[in-house]
Parts: C-alpha cells; structure tokens; sequence
C-alpha cells in the first residue's frame, strides 16, 4: 500500500515572516489539573467555574460548511457558546486515535480565491497576510452576497480582540521592559508598509468595494494572523478548524494530507460527551501568543526572554570584538529571517536544573560573555585560535583561566539580575497601578495578560539567575 504523506500544519505566526499567525480571536486553556486557568483566556473554563455552557450547530454553520464541501466534515464535534465565544466540544464520545474533523482544501480560504483583476495588481513583495486580508475585506464588504458570509459574519470584531496592537499607550507601558513592546511596533510598522503598497488598489475599486481604511486593514490582518495555518501549500483559513481552542501540552494538530486534498485532526485522548476538545497551535510563548492571538496562559511551559549585549563604546577592544562577534556569532537560518533576532540578542528558556548543564541558557550567550571579559589582544586571539582548531566557534569552551571564566558568567549574572529588578518592579507597579483611580486600561484582561507575560519572564530569568551563581560557586 502506498504511503501517504501527512504534514503538520501550523497556525502561522507573524514571527516567522514580515508578521506572525495564529489562531481566531484564540482561547488557550492550560492543561495541567493543578492550575485553574485564566478566567479572561479561557473558553472552556466556564466549566471549571460552573457558567453554564450551550452547545449547539450555531445556528447550522457546520451544515452549511458540509454542504458546501460535498461531504462530512466533523461526526463527533458541536460548536459550544459560552460568555467568551465560540469553541468546539465533544457531541459524542472519542477515543484516542479518532479522527474528529476534515476540511476539505476547497472549503479552505486562500490568497487564490482573491479576484483574479485584484490580485494581479498585487506586488509579490507584499506578504500573503496582507493578501488574504485583502480578500476577507472584499467579502465583508460584500455581506449576504458574500459566498463566505456564513464563516465571515462569525468572525470576532475589532472589539473583541486583545493583540497588543490595539493596545493604547497606557496599555503598553505595561510591557514595555518585554521584547513585546518593540515587537508590537514592528509589526505596526510592517502592516503600515502593506497597506501603503495595497491602497491604490483599493482606490481603483472603491466603488464596487467602498474606502477601507488602515484601521480596517489591521483588523483584517490581524484576523489573519491570529487564525490562518501555514503550511508548505501557504496560508489557509480553516472553518470551524477556527473553533477549536490552545492547549501547549496537547499532542493534537491539524495535519494536512495532499493526497487526500484535506486537513484534518486525530484525537491525542480520550474526551467525554460535552468535553471541551483541545489542539495546540505551535510551542508558542506568552509573548507570541499575545502578539499574534491576543491572549497568554498563567504558566507557560515555552515561555522564554530575549536579552540584549552590547560592546561598551568604551572598551579598548571595541572594534575587534565587534568584528569577531559580527563574524563568529551569524544567527542561523531560522533567525536569520526573523527580523528580531541579530548577532547579539539572546533568548533564553527556563534552565530546568540549578546545577549541571544549562538547559535553555544558550551557550552563545556564554560564548559572547566570555569575549566580552577579553581585555587585551591576546585573549581574543587565543579564542581564535582554539575555535580554528575546534569546530570553528568561538569561546565555546571554558576559559583556561578560572578567574576570567568566573568574571565572564559574573557579568551574565549582573546583567539578567538587573532584569529581574524591572521585572519584579513592572510587575509591583502593575499591582499597585491596577487599585487606582487613574490607571488607564480598558479592558481588564489586558491587565491580567502583561502580569501573565511578565511573571513568565521573571520566572525564566530566575531560573538562568540561580544556575549561574551555582556555576560560578562551582567554579572556583
């Protein structure tokens, strides 16, 4: 019998590319029994605090989507409504191994499905979210004539949304000690760029489609970016696939068979009648999932924090340091295309031992402390040297000199020690902000979202904090 290929489709991220994407205005629920999750983030807590859940076809969209494919697409899933939106759950029970739902490629919504005078009039260079937003505008335009009105018209407005780049500035000062802060303006400036590429179209049919605004294609990008799945076909809106909410432990993910023209998901476990049924979007952090979904998770496993080293402007050896980390520290491909990332920005993961082997604290980052402490010519020509006769990096062994290697982790120590005083006064100021009468938030989640952010960076840099005083005790 043939094999036939399955490939893991991911909800997109607008980190990968010019933005990053994920799930529809997305709910996440935490899978561990001894955390309650997030009241404001969670679709399917409405269990755990008793509010009554209804379950039903809402208002017969999964039979209108199985008309228009010709085929079943889900036996065993219900759409639910709770006071936070839509999810999927369990209309029977399922067994581990089940296959839940199918989505035929040609119910799937593309950048191809634009009009072909539209999207011949769109540049290659503008990114395929600004494209399929692009044809979500034009078929909310349309409205009942719209042969997607039925998923169209489901979509969360403008107001339901929580990525950070509707957050005002009293909002984002919340953050603005997390790499969230300048990731949002980024991608601000970057839909900005689309929209300046895109709008003369926009003018030419205004007539048959009416103005849309910057405010409407940010909206509609980031609709997009919290709901398509890329995968190697592109990027792809999936109904009712749009339902289903985040869990970072679940095994679950939506799989794509070419063969078979689908996208389809197998059950990781068990769920009974009226269960809240559970995928996982990608191993995404607090930081991604509030930039691209707009909501975060009170402890998440993949959370992570990006630092920054710099060359003093006053270091004697400043431009032979800053030749040799140009030319030794080239982030890798992956990074490489990920706007954020450049030679001397970290990210670290929460080192899962105090003593031993830092797992989560880059050895690059090591590497780059152990230049810094460099203070004559020679050293730096040493580590040269030793990568040349290595495996061509640089400073990834210890120093041969104890004192210098002491020095080099003392500074890493100095520095995350000094991160975790911003954090921990961010985190004071947001609490003690929160009781008072002029704090300016208006919507109380995204209060509980930067605390959220925040508490997970602090506890990844304590736990890189603790390994390495043990590593410099160890040391000496």
């Amino acid at each position: 019998m043939p094999f036939r290929a399955r490939t893991a489709i991911f909800r997109w991220s607008l980190h990968t590319v010019p933005y990053r994407i994920h799930h529809h205005q997305p709910h996440s629920i935490h899978s561990s029994s001894s955390s309650i999750p997030h009241k404001f983030t969670s679709l399917a807590q409405t269990q755990v605090y008793g509010e009554s859940v209804e379950t039903s076809d809402d208002d017969g969209f999964l039979s209108w989507l199985e008309r228009k494919a010709g085929c079943r697409i889900s036996s065993s899933l219900s759409i639910g409504k709770s006071s936070y939106g839509r999810s999927l759950f369990a209309s029977k029970a399922i067994k581990t191994g089940d296959c839940i739902l199918k989505v035929p490629y040609r119910v799937q919504i593309t950048a191809d499905n634009l009009p072909a005078k539209i999207k011949s009039l769109i540049s290659e260079e503008v990114a395929n979210v600004a494209k399929l937003a692009v044809l979500l505008l034009i078929e909310r335009k349309l409205g009942q004539d719209s042969q997607w009105n039925p998923y169209i018209c489901r979509l969360p407005w403008q107001e339901e949304l929580h990525n950070t780049i509707f957050w005002n500035e009293s909002e984002l000062e919340m953050i603005h000690r997390s790499s969230v802060y300048w990731e949002t303006i980024n991608q601000k400036s970057q839909i900005e760029r689309d929209f300046l590429a895109i709008r003369p179209i926009f003018e030419c049919f205004s007539q048959s489609f009416g103005d849309i605004t910057y405010k409407d294609f940010m909206y509609a990008c980031t609709l997009v970016g919290s709901r398509a799945w890329g995968s190697t076909n592109g990027l792809s809106l999936i109904p009712f696939a749009d339902f289903v909410n985040h869990d970072g432990n679940s095994e679950a993910i939506v799989m794509s068979d070419d063969d078979k023209q689908l996208s389809e998901v197998i059950s990781d476990r068990d769920y009974a009648p009226g269960e809240q049924v559970l995928i996982r979007y990608g191993k995404f952090s607090n930081a991604t999932l509030m930039l691209d979904f707009g909501f975060t998770v009170p402890y998440n496993i993949y959370d992570q924090v990006q630092i920054q080293l710099d060359i003093p402007k006053h270091d004697p050896l400043h431009k032979m340091k800053l030749e040799l980390m140009q030319q030794y520290f080239v982030p890798s491909r992956k990074n490489a295309e990920n706007l954020k990332h450049s030679w001397n920005i970290f990210t670290i993961k929460e080192v899962k031992w105090p003593k031993g082997k830092g797992k989560g604290l880059p050895q690059s980052l090591r590497a780059f402390a152990r230049v810094l402490s460099c203070t004559n010519r020679q050293e730096l020509d040493d580590l040269v040297v030793e990568a040349a006769q290595t495996d061509g990096r640089l400073g990834r062994r210890p120093l041969p000199d104890v004192n210098k290697e002491i020095q080099a982790h003392l500074m890493l120590s100095s520095l995350i020690g000094q991160l975790i005083e911003e954090r921990s006064a961010a985190i004071m100021s947001l609490e003690e902000s929160s009781n008072s009468s002029s704090f300016c938030v208006r919507v109380p989640v995204r209060r509980f979202m930067a605390r959220d952010l925040l508490c997970g960076e602090l506890r990844i840099l304590n736990s890189a904090f603790t390994w390495l005083e043990n590593y410099c005790l160890s040391s000496t």
